[in-house]
């Protein structure tokens, strides 16, 4: 009654309280560190030398990481290709329960991720982070076409854009407050740059390029738009990002999505000749250059410290690389594990993952716990003290106690769930993986009709006995093949691998047309 009759006070009270309340979101962001990914693409595992012992690509800044951090040696994303891998690191979520359950997208591709979705980006904004985006989208956005279209996600497709309006629904609807970049792989037209949602400069040429490693296909280029140039140039815009957020108030978090090594292969000037094994490792010195340039930015401004530093790849190694030209000099992109970029076996989703932070990793530690790219979800989210709600982070699992050393070490998670580029799945669980499919599901042997005729409709492997996937034990492991089986199906209905309750998975239900769901 007092305060209804002192209109005054009542204002004054309210003040007093949003300041509070501001006062208290700020002073308890800034307790939170500055949090960095780099996503590189298409980068093998056996590429970093601080995991092959035989590389013949010495990667001295990406082992510095190692060196400081802790080195998770069974990890793996969510798919074998890129715009899945992309889509489970944003959302938690495996990428086959979203609409796309095979294949990428292309550069002109609608978004893939609904708007309403909670995204790492979201979350840290609520968590008072300044948020940004740099680099390879992949994620679909969607332009403004000048007609109707149709087959839009068909890679070699071009479409008439009018390039002066903004994009809309793209990084900044996702959680990005700053975004910088361009739509799909270095190798899909429109080949422009997007700064918050606005054309930089629009298309004044058409390239092209049919070399096999400097490979891109015909498209609209920007004028400002140099494929050479790319890499530095987001690597420039990457630092000059953490030089502003430097004196800000808030934490920040940048997600820095490189384009390489990925087609272009195409190493500056600088770096040619430099590994002594072809343009791939050259390629792959520069992407170490890189990640120097983004550490030294963190040293300088006094921020290193104080940051979460994660490195890792968006699948295995392409053979755009040219296989038998590395072999030719002993190095091998995927180490000791069978298969490459967009397979089902090791080599197309067992990765490099190195997390940085001194706070808490001074000395070199090494973790065999097997984690999973949408496993960043939810480790951020308890970071920053956020309940991820029932409808989100379906398959994420923190990996947090394995930073801070607060847990007893335990397995994160009962399982994952491995895809790949034509749809297949496997599944593991600790030594054992099923794969349900007999043949690769992607690039490599067996692939053809005629490499798959007589084979098993799946395989099952012991990986600590033989990490090659050499021997196929389905016929050994009826019970297991069982077991595995039904925890994959259990996973796919439930909408979710994480406890919680029940949830859907969008677009149509593609899974109920493959054989072993209805064995």
């Amino acid at each position: 009654m007092y305060i209804v009759e002192r209109p005054q006070t009542l204002f004054l009270f309210v003040l007093l309280v949003v300041s509070f309340q501001t006062l208290a979101q700020t002073s308890n962001s800034t307790d939170y560190p500055n949090i960095v990914y780099i996503l590189a693409d298409d980068l093998g595992i056996g590429d970093v030398s601080g995991y092959n012992p035989d590389s013949k690509i010495h990667t001295k800044n990406i082992d510095r990481l190692i060196n400081g951090g802790l080195k998770f040696t069974d990890a793996h994303t969510s798919s074998a290709v890129c715009t899945p891998t992309r889509y489970g690191i944003i959302t938690g979520r495996y990428n086959w329960r979203s609409t796309l359950k095979n294949g990428v997208l292309g550069g002109y591709s609608k978004p893939l991720i609904p708007n309403d979705r909670l995204t790492v980006g979201k979350l840290l904004q609520e968590k008072g982070y300044h948020t940004a985006f740099v680099g390879k989208w992949h994620l679909g956005w969607d332009w403004a076409f000048e007609e109707n279209t149709s087959n839009i996600d068909n890679l070699a497709n071009n479409f008439e854009v009018d390039y002066t309006k903004p994009i809309k629904n793209g990084p900044k609807e996702l959680g990005f407050t700053y975004s910088y970049g361009f739509s799909g792989s270095l190798d899909m037209p429109p080949y422009v740059y997007v700064e918050d949602s606005r054309i930089t400069a629009v298309p004044d040429r058409v390239t092209v390029n049919v070399d096999d490693k400097g490979f891109w296909r015909e498209g609209p280029t920007g004028s400002n738009f140099d494929h050479v140039q790319v890499l530095p140039h987001l690597t420039h815009k990457a630092v000059e990002y953490i030089q502003a957020q430097s004196n800000a108030p808030e934490p920040f978090f940048l997600y820095f999505a490189l384009p390489a090594p990925h087609t272009p292969i195409l190493p500056t000037t600088e770096f040619m000749g430099k590994s002594n094994t072809n343009m791939y490792g050259d390629f792959m010195l520069q992407v170490d250059d890189v990640v120097d340039q983004v550490i030294q930015a963190l040293e300088e401004q006094g921020e290193l410290d104080n940051t979460i530093l994660v490195f890792t790849s968006d699948n295995g190694c392409s053979p755009k690389a040219s296989f038998p030209e590395l072999e030719r000099v002993n190095h091998d992109p995927s180490y000791i594990y069978r298969g490459h970029k967009a397979d089902i076996y090791e080599g197309g989703h067992r990765v490099p993952f190195i997390v940085h932070w001194p706070e808490k990793t001074q000395n070199a530690q090494t973790s065999s716990a097997t984690i999973c790219t949408t496993d960043l979800m939810a480790t951020v989210a308890e970071l920053v003290n956020y309940k991820l709600p029932e409808q989100a982070g379906e398959d994420s699992f923190s990996f947090l106690p394995l930073l801070t050393g607060t847990d007893e070490p335990e397995p994160l998670r009962e399982a994952v769930v491995h895809h790949s580029i034509d749809g297949s799945f496997a599944i593991r669980k600790a030594e054992w993986k099923l794969i349900l499919c007999p043949g690769s599901g992607g690039w490599s042997f067996p692939r053809t009709p005629e490499e798959l005729e007589g084979l098993p409709a799946m395989q099952l492997y012991n990986l600590d006995r033989d990490p090659g996937e050499e021997q196929n034990l389905i016929t050994n492991h009826p019970g297991k093949m069982e077991e595995l089986k039904s925890l994959l199906t259990a996973y796919i209905q439930n909408g979710r691998s994480t406890p919680g309750a029940l949830q859907k998975n969008d677009g149509p239900e593609t899974w109920k047309q493959l054989h072993w769901m209805n064995e």
